[in-house]
């Protein structure tokens, strides 16, 4: 890669670094998840900083052309990141369900309590 692609993808991987950070303090992107994209934002920089790194893990992993190893990561990254929203998105579902439940019985609660102060103050009225 030629000094202008290594200070491309700086400048990108650094305004995904500054959207992120500011998606954060503003309230549109939790700290948890900011996390997971933080961390490939400095793995990307590190790459263009340092783009030996990869050509030594794909000389490490056995894999002749180092892009295809970046390529390797990222499909992991990514494969793992669906199962981790995957795993949210079932407890979250699980938690819903289970406050819709909590939520309906309270509110038959409520009516069985104002149907009976209904049928008391039915019974002083008459007095």
């Amino acid at each position: 890669m030629t000094w202008r692609a290594h200070v491309a993808v700086l400048v990108v991987a650094s305004a995904v670094l500054i959207f992120i950070i500011r998606l954060v303090r503003r309230g549109h992107l939790r700290a948890k998840y900011s996390m997971l994209w933080l961390f490939v934002g400095v793995g990307v920089a590190a790459l263009a900083i340092f783009p030996a790194i990869l050509t030594w893990v794909s000389d490490l992993l056995g894999i002749a052309y180092p892009p295809a190893t970046f390529l390797l990561f990222a499909v992991a990254y990514l494969l793992l990141l669906v199962i981790h929203f995957s795993w949210e998105l079932s407890r979250l579902e699980e938690r819903t369900r289970t406050l819709t439940e909590e939520i309906a019985l309270l509110v038959e609660r409520v009516d069985h309590l104002t149907d009976g102060l209904d049928s008391t103050d039915v019974g002083t009225e008459e007095r």
